[in-house]
């Protein structure tokens, strides 16, 4: 009998530590498919984090050569408007001057007129040129820039065109971004002046200690928001902004112009 209790305790006993062991195997199995898993879905989300972050710097670039080939032509044409353009309309200004000279006096009132036309035309193909060339816009700075381009649109449409300044001027860190933001207002002045059928413009200026805020806007015929197509002009002003580090935002409303609002941190 008590050999027979031995046996069984002994039986008992290992039937113990084989469930023990098995435990032990599920439990190791158990934490090693865990591991895996976690270690698996890590790997998976940095693949995909890098990939993102891979096509993110791809769009950047194309962003950034587009940008660079748009100033290189705006460059081109600037220069072929100022030596040829305005060369035609400098010879042709001095022809008409000539003419009006031997003019007999009933006609000598059209050609002063139509020499008035071509030399207004020369001032304003000059002053478009300027705007055109990156270098000239570096050179004369970013305010000067608005200015002068706001006088320009000032001349060709609008009753009233002005810049506002508040704050202290900060100096830009990298020059190219005064062309980037430049370019992004001259794209709002640009469709203001096709589809607003705006008669004034404003563009604010507030420097802040480490941002930069500009305000753009007209008082044209607006349009609704949720409703209107995103043109290209949208998308390449939103673009251009995010190149920069800049927020870019756009508000409208029908019978209310519109307006933009960036945001250009500048340290």
């Amino acid at each position: 009998m008590s050999i027979l209790l031995q046996e069984r305790a002994v039986s008992t006993a290992a039937e113990r530590y084989l469930l023990v062991y098995m435990l032990a195997v599920l439990i190791i199995v158990t934490t090693l498919v865990i591991v895996f898993f976690i270690v698996f879905q890590k790997r998976k989300n940095k693949l995909l984090l890098d990939k993102i972050k891979q096509q993110q710097e791809f769009d950047e670039e194309i962003s950034r050569t587009q940008t660079e080939i748009q100033e290189q032509t705006l460059k081109h044409i600037g220069w072929e408007l100022h030596d040829n353009v305005g060369q035609l309309l400098a010879y042709a200004s001095m022809q008409m001057n000539m003419i009006s000279a031997k003019a007999s006096s009933d006609i000598k009132e059209s050609i002063d007129a139509t020499s008035d036309v071509i030399k207004e035309s020369l001032k304003e193909v000059r002053s478009l040129s300027k705007s055109l060339n990156n270098e000239v816009i570096l050179n004369i700075g970013f305010e000067e820039s608005i200015n002068n381009e706001l006088n320009r649109l000032k001349r060709m449409k609008f009753a009233s065109a002005k810049l506002h300044i508040k704050g202290d001027k900060v100096p830009f860190n990298d020059k190219k971004h005064e062309i980037i933001i430049f370019r992004i207002l001259q794209e709002f002045f640009s469709n203001s002046v096709k589809y607003s059928e705006a008669e004034n413009l404003s563009v604010f200026l507030n420097y802040q200690p480490n941002m930069l805020v500009i305000e753009a806007s007209d008082d044209g015929k607006g349009f609704d928001m949720e409703t209107v197509e995103k043109g290209s002009g949208l998308i390449n002003m939103k673009s251009r902004a995010e190149l920069i580090n800049a927020t870019f935002n756009m508000y409208s409303k029908p019978n209310e112009g519109v307006k933009i609002i960036i945001d250009y941190p500048l340290s």
